[in-house]
């Protein structure tokens, strides 16, 4: 029933709201695109809807609908992440998203800060873009070091993920160059995407080859191989931030995107037919606060994140997406579309928890995996290999926000710099900064360990300041009504505010993460003052 009630309620807003949304924003295919107006072959390149479809979820996916949904509904019970969830999805998440793609689009296809500077001001620019670039470097940072630790782990995942690198470029080469069919092409890759994780768990030496003469069963050893693989995918991001992006990141993304499909398909079935499966030892609410004393408001909605609204969204969708769409109407699809299935993989993660009665040992990843290796043997999978395909799909969304955020920290850099830096440049600048936060370390834990408690509220932060850029563009550019922005902005605001000002209470004796979060206080103050001095201008005549 949960999942039922969920996807009948998506598609009901699907439909309604969106409806409502491209009738706000004035969305029209007569309009050209930045994808045609700038086409150059790097960036800006038309794609088909179902392509880019496949690019962008992939690409805000990320860990966010996993692990957030499943350690918020441990938390506080199934309920609240449930309801959150989808509220979230269809009337938050869903414009945010939307809106900040369609901001894009009509922007040159450049970012929120762009939007920004249009509508705000110059200095809220430099304010946003500052923001945003150290959140990006973060999530560069802390995925590259997951997908690293998930290669060297699991030698079946490490196997999938490298072939399908190399499949895109193919597929880019077959579609782009040779123009053969998106179908034929489609039909051709993604069964030997998917199969390629039975092959790999079915013969000896895809674990001997991915283990590159080093003994796992030393503590020196697996630190070596995941130290290899953070060299392979600093060589790989650096590649897929510079390349065409019809090359690499789109076609990677679109083949990624059918792994993620796949797995929703099989946590369809569980949730609908996995009746044996019991749940009546998860509660559905355990109170206003959890049993570590966290308030279900506000940590409630900074845990669950992308599985409800995430301000990494607003970056996606006005940096790399925007520059491909080809038609403007494709962004109910592509924009409001993508977070309602993000919202499906959500309550689909919160099935797998109520499944376990727990988070499992080895975390929500885990807990996710082996509930998914669960759901497929109902169709026959066995579920050691459920558990790997389940895992690759989550390593996917990692490896794809991983890319694409590297990307968008290139752009991000170039808009502050007035586009003075060249993308090797930028890129090599934001490669670096994360490499900083992965290898540097005090008190015996990496940079990055120290400052990722503060990604949760920086992140939803990124959110209420872009809901804040639409809601200023709708009311002075397009002199439409904003309420419906511009509520869910006054809430997520005032949320992460409190959560970032309980952190900073919580970790005084961590100089470096309290200092981290009282900046951004300031830069969101700062941001804030000027948009809502924008605001009082009224509409541009």
């Amino acid at each position: 029933m949960m999942f039922i009630g969920a996807t009948v309620f998506f598609i009901i807003a699907y439909v309604v709201y969106g409806k409502f949304l491209t009738n706000v924003f004035n969305l029209n295919d007569d309009n050209k695109t930045p994808a045609e107006v700038y086409f150059d072959g790097v960036d800006y390149v038309p794609a088909h809807p179902a392509v880019l479809l496949g690019h962008h979820f992939a690409s805000i996916a990320g860990a966010g609908p996993i692990v957030g949904p499943i350690t918020a509904a441990a938390m506080f019970g199934w309920l609240p992440a449930y309801i959150w969830c989808l509220v979230g999805s269809a009337f938050i998440g869903g414009v945010h998203d939307m809106g900040a793609l369609v901001a894009s689009i009509r922007h040159k296809g450049l970012s929120v800060g762009e939007v920004v500077e249009r509508w705000i001001g110059h200095r809220g620019k430099k304010l946003f873009l500052t923001f945003t670039w150290l959140a990006l470097v973060l999530v560069v940072a802390v995925f590259m070091e997951l997908a690293a630790q998930t290669f060297a782990a699991d030698p079946a995942v490490a196997f999938s993920g490298t072939l399908y690198i190399f499949m895109a470029l193919i597929f880019g080469v077959l579609i782009y160059r040779m123009g053969l069919s998106l179908f034929i092409s489609t039909l051709v890759m993604v069964p030997i995407v998917i199969g390629a994780v039975f092959y790999a768990d079915s013969v000896e030496w895809v674990p001997q080859f991915f283990a590159f003469g080093r003994d796992l069963s030393t503590p020196e050893g697996k630190a070596s191989l995941v130290n290899l693989w953070r060299v392979v995918l600093t060589v790989y991001i650096f590649a897929a931030s510079v390349l065409p992006v019809w090359l690499l990141l789109q076609p990677r993304d679109y083949l990624a995107s059918y792994l993620l499909y796949f797995s929703v398909a099989i946590g369809a079935i569980g949730m609908i037919f996995g009746k044996q499966f019991d749940v009546s030892s998860f509660p559905a609410f355990t109170g206003f606060t959890s049993a570590k004393g966290d308030f279900l408001w506000p940590i409630l909605f900074i845990t669950v994140a992308c599985g409800a609204i995430s301000g990494f969204h607003s970056l996606v969708g006005s940096g790399t997406t925007a520059k491909q769409i080809r038609r403007e109407k494709d962004a109910v699809l592509v924009g409001y579309g993508a977070m309602l299935i993000e919202g499906i993989v959500a309550v689909i993660a919160i099935g797998t928890v109520m499944m376990a009665g727990k988070i499992l040992e080895g975390g929500p990843n885990m807990t996710y995996g082996k509930g998914l290796g669960q759901f497929a043997s109902l169709v026959g999978i066995d579920p050691r290999i459920g558990a790997s395909l389940g895992l690759l799909a989550l390593n996917s969304f990692i490896l794809t926000s991983l890319d694409t955020a590297t990307r968008l920290a290139r752009y991000q850099l170039q808009e502050f710099t007035d586009m003075k830096l060249d993308r090797y440049t930028a890129t090599a600048i934001g490669v670096g900064a994360a490499l900083f936060l992965v290898f540097y370390k005090t008190g015996g834990k990496a940079a990055w360990q120290l400052i990722w408690p503060v990604f949760g509220a920086s992140n939803q932060l990124v959110a209420a300041l872009a809901l804040l850029a639409i809601g200023v563009w709708l009311k002075r550019g397009l002199k439409k009504p904003n309420g419906f922005v511009m509520v869910p902005m006054l809430f997520m605001f005032v949320t992460t505010m409190a959560a970032l000002v309980l952190l900073i209470k919580a970790n005084l004796a961590n100089h470096l993460l309290a200092g981290i979060s009282v900046l951004l206080v300031i830069l969101a103050l700062l941001m804030a003052r000027e948009g809502f001095g924008a605001l009082q201008k009224g509409p541009e005549k």
